[in-house]
């Protein structure tokens, strides 16, 4: 970061200690994950519905299989995302045109129309991979202290779980207890306010910050050799691209000749245990040959590049589980937990759940509050429409408690357990931002693994409370305290690796390579969420052969082993990072 920039934001006027321009991108992102989490919380229901409820009548294994693709292609379009950035758009275009293209995929999804429905989700696809690399590396360029980026990491996480949390309370209830279409809809309306708040600020509240590319030299000050010596890149590409080939034709071979592996009994299943995974994996292996062997890198560059690559790897384990929660939880939670409430307890649920949506409301209306005191007088039209939007919400907020109050009807729809994550980041985030500030635990890969390990203690808990779930079971009625419990410690966990990943990443990758690194970390969320969709799938094949339990012991031991490598590997990985902790 240049001087002049550095001046700029700490200058510029500040909410609860940080620049006002955080609180911009805290609201862009909290629209953008609105738009996303309203619309994963519907996916697999939807997909499943019968007929006659206005979804699709699909299998639960070919839904959980389009889930894998959807959500492990929105997390793989980033790399070229933050490609297309560093070189050609700069950050703030790019998040411009993937906010609107993402709306657009909203908007065919309300249509409900099934060729429709397959472009929205590919403009949603599209989108998503400009938008989302791209706007986590402005937040990272903001500052210039590097301690404050874990906190400030930790406040804009907040902001994605605020979003989180409401699309998938309003989305969900709108979705399920009005129509499909509708909550579909809701989500575009919000993807277009999150986007039009953006672009009206970006002028005035980001300086030079997210600008397209200049080759000035400035992004690599004191490496200016850096900037020319990649001039055998074409060659470098080329022969990782064709070591990617190479391993991807590998990986399809062998399935051809695994049975359990070679599922050709539709289209959707050849894609997902054939080509997908030869996909994934070549393009992981040409994607990492190509960046560690730069040659502009040097000996602490390349070391930090490699831990880069090797949190994104252990964070696959993380989010291979925790993803879950849109794919069999869901279904966990529709089939499986005693969601209908009988006397008092329905009552005692209503009070809560207008507890549950009141509070987290209120202090993201605050920090909105704050945010106008400081910046309405530059950017007033951009306040004017993010205030709009609240009222909007507090409209539809109020109207559905309003709703639940007067109705005789006591069941929990489904996907009411998704907002206790997102409710649980909004409760937990400001301390664990303060925690990290006490600096009691230093080091990144410990707090990756503390997540790792809190994240299977939830899975644990959610396979002990399935032990009554008798073998091969297609509903039950288990206790909802245990999916509150998971979500609980699954938040925890997410707390203590997501957020700092994300702050890793800006601190260790080279300037001239963020949008690029952020892309690369963002692939172990397409790997995770693309595993864990196809094993999620295997839910009904594994109750049926061995008990629901022994389902979720797998999201148990999994993490815990990957928690406790990690451990072993954290002083050579504190070595790697030269300094930055």
């Amino acid at each position: 970061m240049s001087s002049e920039t550095s001046n700029f934001f700490d200058k510029q006027a500040k909410v609860l200690g940080h620049p006002s321009s955080l609180f911009v991108l805290f609201f862009t992102e909290m629209w953008e994950r609105f738009s996303y989490y309203g619309m994963r919380a519907l996916l697999v229901l939807f997909l499943t519905a019968s007929l006659m409820d206005g979804g699709y009548g699909w299998e639960r294994k070919d839904a959980l299989g389009l889930y894998a693709l959807y959500t492990g292609l929105v997390y793989f379009t980033p790399i070229f995302g933050g490609i297309i950035a560093d070189k050609l758009t700069g950050y703030r275009t790019a998040v411009i045109i993937g906010a609107f293209t993402m709306a657009f995929g909203h908007l065919c999804m309300a249509l409900e129309i099934p060729i429709f429905f397959y472009i929205g989700l590919t403009a949603l696809v599209l989108g998503n991979g400009l938008f989302k690399p791209n706007i986590s590396s402005i937040v990272g360029q903001l500052y210039s202290d590097e301690e404050k980026k874990d906190a400030a990491y930790t406040i804009f996480y907040m902001g994605i779980n605020a979003g989180a949390f409401l699309g998938i309370l309003l989305c969900g209830y709108i979705g399920e207890k009005i129509g499909w279409s509708y909550g579909f809809g809701l989500a575009m309306i919000f993807m277009i306010a999150g986007a039009l708040q953006f672009w009206l600020s970006s002028g005035k509240m980001f300086g030079d910050v997210g600008l397209a590319p200049k080759n000035d030299g400035i992004a690599d000050a004191g490496r200016a050799d850096n900037l020319e010596v990649s001039g055998s890149n074409s060659g470098r590409l080329a022969k990782w691209g064709g070591i990617g080939a190479v391993v991807g034709a590998i990986v399809y071979g062998l399935g051809s000749i695994i049975p359990e592996f070679h599922d050709t009994t539709s289209t959707l299943s050849t894609l997902n245990s054939m080509i997908m995974p030869s996909i994934i994996l070549g393009a992981f292996s040409a994607i990492i040959g190509y960046i560690v062997t730069d040659p502009g890198l040097n000996k602490i560059e390349k070391d930090r590049v490699w831990v880069i690559v090797i949190l994104t790897f252990f964070t696959i384990f993380f989010w291979w589980a925790f993803e879950q929660a849109g794919g069999s939880m869901s279904i966990f939670a529709r089939d499986y937990t005693d969601r209908d409430l009988v006397g008092g307890q329905a009552m005692t649920f209503k009070i809560f759940n207008t507890v549950l949506t009141i509070v987290p409301l209120v202090i993201i209306t605050w920090v909105l509050g704050m945010l106008f005191k400081v910046s309405f007088k530059h950017i007033p039209l951009a306040n004017i429409i993010l205030g709009s939007s609240f009222v909007i919400i507090w409209g539809i907020v109020i109207w559905m408690l309003y709703r639940e109050f007067t109705s005789d009807q006591t069941e929990i729809q489904a996907s009411w357990f998704g907002i206790l994550n997102s409710f649980f980041i909004i409760a937990f985030a400001p301390m664990f931002s303060k925690f990290w500030d006490m600096k009691i635990i230093r080091s990144g890969p410990l707090k990756f693994a503390l997540g790792l390990f809190l994240l299977a203690i939830g899975f644990g808990l959610l396979a002990w409370g399935s032990s009554t779930i008798p073998q091969g079971a297609k509903v039950a009625s288990v206790s909802m305290i245990w999916l509150i419990l998971a979500y609980l410690f699954h938040t925890l966990g997410e707390l203590c690796l997501s957020p700092v990943g994300l702050s890793y990443v800006s601190k260790l990758a080279p300037l001239r390579l963020i949008g690029l690194m952020f892309g690369v970390f963002f692939i172990a969320n397409f790997i995770a969420n693309f595993a864990g969709g196809i094993t999620g799938g295997y839910i009904d094949k594994i109750v049926e052969s061995y008990s629901m339990s022994v389902f979720f012991l797998i999201f148990t031991f999994v993490p815990a082993g990957a928690a406790l490598v990690l451990v072993l590997l954290n002083g050579t990985l504190k070595k790697m990072m030269h300094g930055i902790e």
